[in-house]
């Protein structure tokens, strides 16, 4: 029997070697729709499930480093779509179409929600995703029957709401991935307007970056480097931007410099891209770094 061939991914100067399936995922649970590292190099996958017509069963699994599982919960999310995890090891599930954020703690129980669940525009209309700033403040992208961001303080409080639709600078269609950069910065995905947009934390509008096809997801690691994922498929690696102060003045845009870009829609791990590929969303995908790139 001939073996399977080993697939490789470059971008920037790595190559990454493609395992999958990776990590044990239970079938029939569901498919992947998210995936979170924490400190530890834990895994946490979201499952997204129909709650009409499929099984309860967990929608959070966390794996330890090496794929094995360890827990399994989250049998009451109807509709899981994106999830982060605070510095505090707090989780936060986005329950799409309950209309609420899920707060859990690191043992699968609940502790807390911000939005009124199953009131839509309560304060969320579907919301996508969820990001935790450094100053604890979080961010809540609500994309799906609304077009605006949601800031709430590290208490669950709603300090403030913006973003209307349309696709003038500052607006949105379908503010999809969003994620609180180490600067205070807000990066949002602004999928149907083919671009990410990024604000301050109190959302005056800083920089427009275009350059992609219908963003999904961006993810920030140690070294200040942003991947973000389109549906090309395609992860984008973009170099840090600093120095970068003042509000973005009408028709201007400050593109982001790309330094690599490969195939599949990788969400993030730890320092750097272990895919979870949405192109293949009944298993997980982990890229291993294995050494420089190809043309070397």
């Amino acid at each position: 029997m001939t073996a399977r061939p080993s697939l490789y991914v470059a971008l920037a100067e790595k190559r990454y070697l493609i395992e999958r399936p990776w990590g044990d995922i239970p079938n029939g649970g569901g498919k992947v729709t998210d995936v979170v590292c924490d400190a530890a190099g834990h895994v946490f996958v979201l499952l997204r499930a129909d709650c009409y017509v499929d099984k309860r069963l967990p929608t959070v699994i966390e794996l330890a480093p090496d794929g094995r599982r360890l827990a399994a919960w989250g049998e009451d999310i109807a509709d899981g779509h994106m999830l982060s995890i605070g510095p505090d090891d707090r989780i936060y599930v986005v329950d799409r179409d309950a209309h609420e954020v899920v707060v859990f703690d690191r043992s699968g129980r609940r502790i807390g929600g911000l939005g009124q669940r199953n009131q839509p525009n309560a304060p969320f209309n579907h919301p996508c995703d969820v990001a935790i700033a450094p100053t604890g403040d979080i961010y809540v992208s609500d994309g799906y029957g609304a077009s605006r961001v949601h800031r709430f303080d590290a208490n669950g409080n709603l300090i403030q709401t913006w973003g209307t639709p349309g696709n003038e600078h500052g607006q949105f269609s379908t503010p999809h991935g969003i994620w609180a950069l180490a600067d205070g910065r807000v990066a949002v995905t602004d999928r149907e307007n083919n671009r990410l947009q990024v604000f301050s934390a109190t959302g005056a509008l800083l920089s427009v970056w275009p350059d992609f096809y219908q963003p999904m997801d961006i993810f920030q690691d140690a070294s200040q480097r942003l991947y973000v994922t389109d549906k090309v498929p395609r992860l984008s690696m973009l170099a840090p931007r600093r120095n970068v102060a003042g509000a973005l003045s009408p028709g201007a845009e400050r593109r982001a410099r790309h330094v690599g870009r490969c195939r599949g829609q990788s969400l993030y791990g730890g320092d750097g891209p272990q895919p979870a590929d949405e192109t293949h969303t009944g298993f997980l995908t982990r890229s291993i770094g294995a050494g420089p790139n190809l043309a070397q």
